[in-house]
């Protein structure tokens, strides 16, 4: 029988960093110690976002038969003034290379991401304001304009 759980753990590290790891061994670092830089738990919940929704998005890209070379996810968030644990709005800009990777197959991959597959997306859309977009680069490195 398959192991129907996920299971991560953290461990201390000293200061404010931390190690965490999930059960087949992946691991990132967050938290930061004194002098040092990581990633802040907050930034964790972004890391989550953009994890859930690149292989979302790749997944079902290559299932509709595109040709992706590359791909690259960034993420922006902005804190809310009033409370620096919630953000209040988040931009996603999803950057993609291969030739005649479809216009319609992408805006289909996000669409199925965000309101289907991404946990994350419906969660941190209950507080902030989450905006799509993309860029296909293709034809020689020509890149088009950012569509949303």
């Amino acid at each position: 029988m398959a192991n129907d759980w996920t299971e991560v753990g953290v461990d201390w590290l000293g200061g404010m960093q931390f190690s965490g790891r999930n059960n087949e061994g992946g691991e990132i670092i967050f938290g930061t110690q004194k002098g040092e830089q990581g990633i802040a738990p907050m930034e964790l919940l972004l890391v989550g976002l953009a994890g859930c929704t690149a292989v979302d998005v790749l997944h079902i890209l290559r299932k509709k038969r595109q040709q992706v070379d590359r791909f690259h996810l960034k993420v922006r968030a902005k804190k809310a003034d009033s409370h620096p644990k919630v953000y209040t709005k988040i931009e996603l800009v999803y950057l993609l290379w291969g030739e005649d990777i479809s216009d319609k197959a992408v805006r289909d991959a996000i669409d199925l991401s965000k309101e289907k597959y991404c946990s994350a997306s419906v969660m941190l859309g209950k507080t902030a304001e989450i905006t799509y977009a993309y860029k296909i680069n293709q034809d020689g490195g020509r890149e088009t304009e950012v569509k949303e």
